[in-house]
């Protein structure tokens, strides 16, 4: 059984940096793609980024571009999400994804991903 469990999330003041990571158990993931995904109160579950477990192909939303840093450790089974520069509306319950996702306008959508974690909560305080 596939099992997702993030971890890093805190409080962090803007301008800081925090590492997600997301161990993944339960199954090889060479054909899945990995995604961080991001829910604030009151608002739909949002794409942060994803990457490719076999080839480390990468992907972002334009709201993290340049910012949050995506990667993956083939050997430990980790998903990382590195975030440096953090604003307030960053703050969000952030939540890692396992799919077998077929195309790129899947990949940015929660339908894309067949398995989730609990999520781990970031907050950025001004």
């Amino acid at each position: 059984q596939v099992q997702l469990v993030e971890s890093g999330g805190g409080l962090v003041q803007a301008g800081g940096s925090l590492r997600l990571s997301c161990a993944a158990s339960g199954r090889t993931f060479s054909s899945y793609t990995m995604g961080w995904f991001r829910q604030a109160p009151g608002k739909e579950r949002a794409f942060v980024a994803a990457i490719t477990w076999s080839g480390g192909n990468t992907y972002y939303a334009d709201a993290v571009k340049g910012r949050f840093t995506v990667s993956r450790d083939t050997v430990k089974n980790t998903l990382y999400l590195q975030m440096n520069s953090l604003k307030p509306e960053d703050s969000a319950v952030y939540y890692c994804a396992a799919g077998r996702v077929q195309t790129i306008a899947v990949l940015t959508t929660p339908i894309g991903y067949a398995y989730w974690g609990p999520g781990t909560q970031v907050t950025v305080s001004s």
